[in-house]
C-alpha cells in the first residue's frame, strides 16, 4: 500500500512525530481505538480484501506484526473513507528498513534534496537537477531514489549498470525517451478507472499511452541485445496489445468529459447504438419533413419547426398567418407577434427523437462500464508495467544527465574509505559556467577519519560539506556523479548540521535547536555513517562552545569512529590533530591582497588562523567608518586588552598605567600548573574559571 497513492498527490511525503506533536497547522491527525490494531482482525481484513488464505503470502513472518497490524488498521480506515473504491490497492510489500538509508528531516532539508531552504519548492535542489524525467511515474520514482538511497553494495551496482546502459549508447537511449514522451500517468490512470471514478478521458489517455508501449519495447529490446543489464527490464515489458487495441476501438479519439455530452463510443462497434444512432439522426430529418410538408399544407411560406428544452419540439407562425392555422394545431406558447403549436405527428417524433437520445446514454453508459470493469481486471498487469516504465525512465534520465553534466560512475565497496577527486556540487555548478566552479578532493579513511575544516565566511565551507554529502547520496541511489573519480564505502546513515534555525511553537531557541539536531547525530550515528557538521556550538558564548564542539569531535572520534568533515570558526580546534591520532585539519584558501582577499574555494592541508569577518562584512556592505572601526578594535582585541567600561575608544597600552592580568592567587594557581601535561580542554576551562573570578573580582 503506497502512501502517496493514496494521498493522491506526487508531492506527498508522511509528517514525522516530531512534525505532529509541534502542532504544525499543515498536518492531520485521525486518532484510531487500539482494538483496531488487533493482528486477529488485521488479518482478517486483509484475507478479506485481497482474496487470499493467508497473510503469510506477503511475506510476512512472526516479527512483523506491528507491520500486519498498522496495515489492517490502515486498511479499514480507507475502506470507510472510500467504501468500494481500493480495488486498484495492490498487494502489500514488507520494505526491510535496512536496504535503504533512513533519512531524517534534518539531513533531507540542510542537503536540500528535494525542497528548497529558500523557496520552499524543488528548485535548486538536487531534484531540479536529476530530474529529467519524460513520465510521472518516472519523476515520482526519480524522488523516491533521492529519499532513501540504498545501502546494499549489489543492489546499488545494480542500479548502477543500468544507468551505464543507457549512457553508453546515446542513440538507443533518445529512442527509449522518445517511445516514452506523451505515455501518460499509466499508474493512476488505472487505479481511478478500478476506482470507478474515471470519465471517458481518462479511459482513451490511458489507451493512448498503451498504444505506444509496442515501440517502447522495441527500443528496450534492441538496446538489451548490447547490454545484459537492460535485458531483465525488456524480458518483463509487458506490452498491453490488447488492451490499448480494446480501448483505441471502444472510445472515440476526442471524447467528452461525461458521457451524454458528445458521442463517447466509437461508431461501428455496437449494433444497438448504432441503430439508435440512425433512428435519433433520421428523426430530426423527419423534424425538417415536416415543416416542408407543413408549409405546403398550409400555405405559410414563413412556418418553421423548432426546439427548446422547457417546451419541446413546436411548430411557430406568425400573428399576420393566424388565420391560415389548420383546427388540428394545439396551442402551446404565446410570443409577441407569433403563436407556438404542436401537432399529433410532431409529438411522435419528437418522443422517439428523445427516447433515442436517453438510449443512446444508457447505451454508451453500459458499454463504459464493461471497459472499465475489464480494465480494473488486468490493474496488476498495469501496475507493472507503469514501474517498469518508471525504472526504464529514471535510468535513461540519469545517463542522459550525466552526460550533458559530465558525470563518472563511482566505485562502491564494502570497506569504511570515501576518496573523491575533483568532486564538484551538482547545484551550485549548475547556477554558474562550470570552469568558474572550482572541484575539491577529499580523502577519509579509519587513519583519517575526522577532517576539522576551516576558513573564513564566504570560502565555500558549506559547499564543500554539501557536495560531499550529494555526491555520497548519489553514489548509493544508482546515479553517476559530479567528480573526475569516486570511492565510496557504503554509508548505513547521512547526518547533516548545517545552517541555524529556531523552532519557536515548541519554544526552542536557535541553539537548543542546534545542540537537539547535534544529540540526535551522536545518539544514532554509527562506524559506518557520514556525519557532516558546520558550526557546532556557535550559538552560545565563545568558551561554551568552544567546549561543545571539542567534545563532540572527541566523541565521534574515539566513540563513535564514523567519518566526520566538521566545519567551524573555531580556530581552536585545529589542535584535535594534535590531541586526536585520526584528526586531519584543512582549511578553504584564500590570498591577502592588500586590506583585501581573494576567495580561493580551494581545499588545502592544514588549518586556518583567521576568518575574515570584517573583509566579509566589507562585501556585504557596511558602512566605511563602520569598517575602519572594526579592524581598529580587532587589532586591540587581538593584542589581548579589553576595552575598558564607558570610554569611546580602545585605551592604548601603557606599563605604567596597567592594572596586573591576574591576582595573587590567581598566580599562585597558574604557577602549580604543569602545561606539558594538560590538555587544550582543560586549559581554556582554567582560562574560563579565571576570567569568572576576575568578574567577579
Amino acid at each position: 500500500i503506497t502512501l502517496a497513492d493514496l494521498a493522491g498527490s506526487p508531492g506527498y511525503a508522511p509528517v514525522s512525530e516530531a512534525q505532529a506533536k509541534a502542532g504544525n497547522p499543515e498536518t492531520l491527525i485521525t486518532e484510531r481505538a487500539d482494538w483496531e490494531f488487533d493482528g486477529a482482525m488485521a488479518r482478517e481484513t486483509l484475507q478479506r480484501h485481497f482474496e487470499i488464505a493467508s497473510v503469510e503470502g506477503f511475506g510476512l513472518v512472526e516479527e512483523d506484526e506491528p507491520a500486519l497490524c498498522a496495515a489492517g488498521a490502515l486498511l479499514r480506515y480507507l475502506n470507510e473513507l472510500q467504501p468500494g473504491a481500493l480495488k486498484h490497492l495492490s498487494r502489500p510489500r514488507l520494505e526491510q528498513m535496512g536496504k535503504t538509508i533512513a533519512l531524517d528531516e534534518m539531513t533531507r532539508r540542510n542537503l536540500e534534496l528535494v525542497e528548497s531552504l529558500r523557496t520552499g519548492d524543488s528548485s535548486g535542489t538536487l531534484l531540479s537537477v536529476l530530474d529529467r524525467t519524460v513520465t510521472p511515474m518516472g519523476a515520482r520514482l526519480l524522488r523516491q531514489w533521492i529519499l532513501a538511497p540504498l545501502r546494499n553494495r549489489v543492489d546499488i551496482e545494480s542500479r548502477l549498470d543500468s544507468v551505464a546502459a543507457f549512457a553508453a549508447d546515446s542513440l538507443a537511449r533518445g529512442a527509449v525517451r522518445s517511445a516514452l514522451d506523451g505515455v501518460r500517468d499509466i499508474e493512476r490512470l488505472s487505479a481511478k478507472i478500478s476506482a470507478g471514478r474515471s470519465s471517458p478521458r481518462d479511459v482513451r489517455a490511458l489507451g493512448d499511452s498503451l498504444s505506444r508501449i509496442p515501440e517502447f519495447a522495441e527500443q528496450l529490446e534492441s538496446l538489451s541485445r548490447h547490454h545484459g543489464a537492460i535485458k531483465p527490464l525488456s524480458e518483463s515489458c509487458d506490452r498491453c496489445e490488447d488492451l490499448a487495441a480494446e480501448i483505441t476501438r471502444t472510445i472515440v479519439n476526442s471524447p467528452p468529459i461525461t458521457i451524454g455530452e458528445a458521442a463517447t463510443i466509437a461508431a461501428g462497434l455496437d449494433a444497438e447504438l448504432d441503430e439508435l444512432r440512425q433512428l435519433r439522426d433520421g428523426g430530426k430529418d423527419g423534424i425538417a419533413r415536416i415543416q416542408m410538408e407543413e408549409r405546403a399544407r398550409t400555405g405559410i411560406s414563413s412556418l418553421k419547426v423548432g426546439y427548446n428544452r422547457v417546451f419541446g419540439y413546436f411548430i411557430e407562425v406568425t400573428n399576420s398567418n393566424s388565420h391560415l392555422v389548420p383546427s388540428d394545431y394545439q396551442r402551446r406558447q404565446t410570443l409577441t407577434g407569433a403563436e407556438r403549436y404542436v401537432t399529433p405527428a410532431l409529438k411522435d417524433y419528437e418522443e422517439k427523437i428523445l427516447s433515442a437520445a436517453e438510449r443512446i446514454e444508457e447505451r454508451e453508459r453500459a458499454i463504459m462500464e464493461k471497459l472499465r470493469s475489464h480494465i480494473a481486471g488486468q490493474i496488476e498487469r498495469l501496475q507493472l508495467l507503469a514501474r517498469l516504465i518508471a525504472e526504464a525512465d529514471v535510468f535513461a534520465t540519469l545517463a542522459e544527465v550525466a552526460e550533458r553534466e559530465a558525470y563518472v560512475r563511482p566505485v562502491i565497496e564494502e570497506g569504511f574509505d570515501l576518496e573523491i577527486t575533483a568532486g564538484r556540487h551538482p547545484v551550485v555548478e549548475r547556477m554558474m559556467p562550470r570552469e568558474k566552479f572550482i572541484p575539491n578532493d577529499l580523502f577519509l579513511s579509519p587513519e583519517a577519519r575526522l577532517i576539522v575544516l576551516t576558513g573564513p565566511n564566504m570560502a565555500g565551507k558549506s559547499t564543500i560539506l554539501r557536495q560531499i554529502g550529494l555526491i555520497v547520496l548519489m553514489a548509493q541511489m544508482g546515479s553517476f556523479v559530479p567528480a573526475a573519480k569516486a570511492r565510496v564505502g557504503v554509508v548505513d546513515k547521512v547526518f547533516t548540521r548545517v545552517g541555524a534555525s529556531d523552532n519557536l511553537v515548541r519554544g526552542q531557541s536557535t541553539f537548543m535547536v542546534e545542540m537537539s539536531e547535534t544529540s540526535a547525530i551522536l545518539h544514532t550515528a554509527s562506524r559506518s555513517s557520514l556525519v557532516l557538521l558546520d558550526e557546532i556550538g556557535r550559538g552560545t558564548s565563545t568558551y561554551d562552545g568552544v567546549s561543545i564542539a571539542w567534545a563532540v569531535s572527541e566523541h565521534l572520534h574515539n566513540s563513535v569512529g564514523c567519518k566526520t568533515v566538521f566545519a567551524t570558526h573555531y580556530h581552536e580546534l585545529t589542535q584535535l590533530s594534535d590531541e586526536l591520532s585520526s584528526a586531519r585539519n584543512f582549511n578553504v584558501q584564500v590570498r591577502e591582497v592588500g586590506e583585501k582577499i581573494l576567495f580561493l574555494h580551494r581545499l588545502a592541508p592544514g588549518g586556518a588562523d583567521r576568518s575574515y569577518g570584517i573583509e566579509v562584512g566589507r562585501l556585504a556592505g557596511l558602512p566605511q567608518p563602520v569598517i575602519a572601526r572594526a579592524r581598529e578594535l580587532l587589532k586591540h582585541l587581538e593584542s589581548g586588552h579589553l576595552l575598558e567600561s564607558g570610554k569611546g575608544s580602545p585605551p592604548v597600552p601603557d606599563s605604567q598605567s596597567q592594572l596586573p592580568l591576574f591576582d595573587a592567587p590567581a598566580l599562585e594557581e597558574l604557577r602549580g600548573i604543569d602545561t606539558n601535561a594538560i590538555t587544550p580542554l582543560q586549559a581554556l576551562e582554567i582560562l574560563s574559571r579565571l576570567v569568572e573570578q576576575s568578574k567577579l573580582s
